[in-house]
């Protein structure tokens, strides 16, 4: 049998060279980063064109500018009533409606009133989620495109409040 004085314990790398295989893996590290981002980031953002001859000089004139033509944003009342299940539970919603051109105030009267029909018939389950914002809005979209014979070209809900 051999003393325990007797057995030499395996020696490892040594300490310079584990200092210099943590430095080279950092080093491979960071160039590896350095470049990942350089191909992210692409050469740059896209070029821009130059204008043709015949339009230089001339600017278009904006829908903002001339009165009465153009996308349209009208904020509907605020919409405030209980669902349909639980009955306790209280629904607020704020609509804006884009038309395609000015429409009458009668029409943005008869939409918010489907609107808040619509949305007392609701279900907390049918709003619960993204995917439950998502189909209420397409319901609110394709009831005010209905009932606006097809002015309507967007709803934005504005603010949503379930309590």
């Amino acid at each position: 049998m051999a003393n325990a004085e007797q057995v030499l314990p395996k020696k490892g790398p040594s300490l310079v060279v584990q200092l210099a295989m943590l430095l080279v893996v950092t080093a491979a590290a960071v160039g590896m980063g350095w470049l990942s981002g350089g191909y992210l980031k692409g050469a740059g953002g896209p070029e821009s064109v130059p204008a043709a001859p015949e339009n230089q000089g001339k600017t278009e004139k904006s829908a903002a500018s001339a009165p009465g033509i153009g996308p349209t944003l009208v904020a509907l009342a605020p919409i405030t009533t209980n669902m349909a299940s639980p009955t306790d539970t209280w629904i607020r919603m704020e609509v804006s409606v884009v038309y395609d051109a000015p429409q009458p105030q009668a029409m943005t009267d008869d939409i918010h009133q489907d609107l808040l029909a619509l949305v007392r018939t609701l279900k907390m389950h049918q709003i619960e989620g993204a995917s439950g914002y998502q189909h209420l809005k397409a319901d609110i979209e394709d009831r005010a495109a209905i009932r606006s014979g097809g002015h309507v070209k967007q709803v934005l809900i504005m603010t949503l409040l379930v309590e």
